[in-house]
């Protein structure tokens, strides 16, 4: 409880709204534990709480929220579009249910997981999230793993421009010409496995650094991505990492720092290909 004193930097997004840069993650939270670490999270300070539809966790992130005495306006909650439901009408009742799951009227940011080119729904996906933008129940819209070509698609072919896109990004994969894309159309960059599944934090140009500072390796990942401009969202099931994982406002990464971090890139995932994800199963 002694860090809710701390001011959590906000980046702009391109519809005059802001966004924490730093947030709560929820990724494989199995759903009876979803409350309690969420609650711990908040308790820790955290403001930004980011979910999916397929997470299955939802309603434990609302209960969080509920018991938590936080002001709804002071909290960002983003959650996502399950894969199953591209078709216009169905995304539309899946925000519905995920609206009903929260308990809440209205969600900060929603976005389309993954854009599974086989099935080559998105456009129409993001047609129904423009409609949800403009009826008020979304402050924002955007899109998670979409490469350049996704993006450049959308821009041709529709009118909001995504607020945000959440993709894959660690040391081991810097996703530079993402996030070049997302610079290029005032897209801001949401970084997730930022710790890539915890493989880079025995790196040991990060142990260095970590040394240097008398941080952790994962302190270190984590500000190298808050400095050069990213929004995070460390997820941990345990509250001593989640507390750890929020100390970062009070140490700043050299130049030579983040030079030495950005590269170590080497163009390696932990997660599924854009290009190759199309697992629309429920």
């Amino acid at each position: 409880m002694g860090r809710m004193s701390t001011t959590i930097p906000t980046l702009a997004l391109n519809n005059g709204t802001t966004i924490p840069q730093l947030g709560f993650g929820t990724f494989k939270i199995p759903p009876e534990q979803t409350r309690d670490l969420v609650l711990t999270a908040l308790e820790t300070g955290y403001r930004h709480l980011d979910t999916a539809q397929m997470y299955r966790n939802e309603r434990g992130v609302g209960e969080a929220i509920a018991a938590s005495g936080v002001a709804r306006d002071e909290l960002f909650v983003t959650t996502k579009l399950n894969n199953a439901f591209h078709a216009h009408d169905d995304a539309h009742a899946a925000f519905d249910r995920s609206l009903d799951e929260l308990g809440l009227d209205h969600v900060d940011l929603f976005l389309i997981h993954w854009p599974l080119p086989a099935v080559d729904r998105y456009v129409e996906a993001w047609g129904a999230l423009e409609e949800i933008y403009r009826s008020g129940r979304a402050r924002a819209i955007g899109v998670s793993n979409f490469e350049p070509h996704h993006l450049r698609r959308l821009l041709a072919e529709t009118t909001v421009v995504p607020a945000v896109n959440q993709v894959e990004v660690h040391p081991w994969l810097g996703n530079e010409d993402v996030r070049a894309v997302d610079a290029e159309h005032d897209i801001v960059t949401e970084a997730w496995s930022p710790l890539g599944r915890g493989a880079v934090l025995a790196d040991p140009t990060i142990v260095r650094i970590a040394a240097d500072h008398g941080r952790t390796p994962a302190q270190v990942v984590l500000r190298w991505h808050l400095q050069r401009g990213d929004v995070v969202f460390p997820k941990s099931v345990t509250p001593s990492r989640i507390e750890e994982n929020f100390a970062l406002f009070d140490f700043e990464l050299s130049a030579a720092d983040l030079a030495d971090i950005t590269a170590l890139d080497r163009g390696e995932r932990v997660g599924s290909h854009p290009d190759e994800m199309n697992n629309t199963g429920r």
